[in-house]
């Protein structure tokens, strides 16, 4: 007979907190924001959450010789920047005003104006890298009809809430899922823009590298522009200070999906290893025990078993 399991309804308290994080602060002038939030999260809600150490793991991890003092600082400097991610996107006009008087830069930009004035698809990759929203209201600022693909969050309330704060700094947004990916394609293909984040763990993803370690990753991204002819194209929110350089690379050349994907984590990891403490290093990014189960279980047993 079933049961029913309280431990999978939404926890108040946890909805509570993290509210508080990205509410409360909004009380602060803008300026204060960041420096508040940045320092809670890398004091308060790291240590608590353990996220503190899984930055130390990671970074152990695919960087073994990394001084120990440096592993350190990272363990704190990454949760600081998260903070000031989720407080920044949380401002709305606060934030997207102090973008608008950031000018794009970088190789690519020819190439974006280009396809734009085409009417040509386009798809702009990045990672949870410095603030990666600041390049998508760069990119609406600028002109395009960008889209973005999110991932919903579990507890309703919390993911209104997150839907909403990115729906102000560009729309639309997309939840992940076969609904929210059909209503992107067709986005896409009326020559729009649309925005992925690709360094996450995927489990049937393919079989590429990151930081020279397996790392699972999605081909959606590379297998849309080939299909659509869309551009393909890195764009990062590089922090600096209090504001950002907003860089557009130059495009992924077609090809095939895997070398276009690893290309894409390539162009990553270029950036991160420039800005260590600006990449989430919290999250599972390799997954290195299942990957070792995933390995032996395809081996099988050997011949003399």
């Amino acid at each position: 007979m079933g049961k029913n399991r309280k431990d999978d309804a939404p926890n108040p308290l946890h909805r509570w907190a993290i509210l508080a994080l990205v509410r409360a602060p909004l009380l602060l002038p803008y300026g204060l924001r960041g420096p508040v939030v940045g320092w809670l999260m890398s004091r308060v809600v790291a240590p608590i959450a353990r996220y503190d150490q899984r930055v130390i793991d990671n970074l152990n991890y695919v960087l073994p010789d990394l001084d120990p003092a440096e592993v350190k600082r990272l363990s704190r400097a990454v949760p600081a920047n998260t903070g000031r991610m989720l407080i920044e996107i949380a401002s709305g006009d606060r934030f997207t005003d102090r973008i608008a008087k950031i000018q794009m830069q970088g190789p690519g930009l020819p190439a974006l104006d280009q396809a734009r004035a085409e009417g040509r698809p386009i798809i702009v990759v990045s990672g949870h890298f410095g603030n990666f929203d600041a390049a998508r209201a760069a990119l609406a600022q600028r002109g395009h009809q960008i889209g973005a693909l999110y991932r919903p969050v579990d507890d309703p309330v919390l993911d209104t809430e997150f839907h909403t704060v990115l729906s102000r700094i560009a729309a639309p947004v997309f939840p992940r899922g076969r609904k929210g990916l059909g209503a992107m394609l067709r986005f896409l293909r009326k020559g729009n823009t649309v925005a992925i984040l690709l360094d996450q763990f995927v489990h049937e993803g393919a079989e590429v590298t990151f930081f020279g370690k397996p790392a699972p990753t999605s081909t959606s991204a590379a297998e849309m522009a080939l299909k659509y002819g869309a551009l393909l194209i890195p764009v990062y929110g590089i922090r600096t200070g209090d504001g950002f350089d907003i860089i557009a690379e130059e495009p992924i050349p077609p090809s095939d999906a895997i070398t276009m994907t690893q290309a894409i984590n390539d162009s990553l990891e270029a950036r991160v290893r420039a800005h260590m403490d600006q990449w989430l290093w919290i999250h599972r990014r390799w997954k290195p025990e299942l990957q070792r189960t995933r390995a032996a279980a395809k081996t099988g047993p050997g011949p003399g078993a």
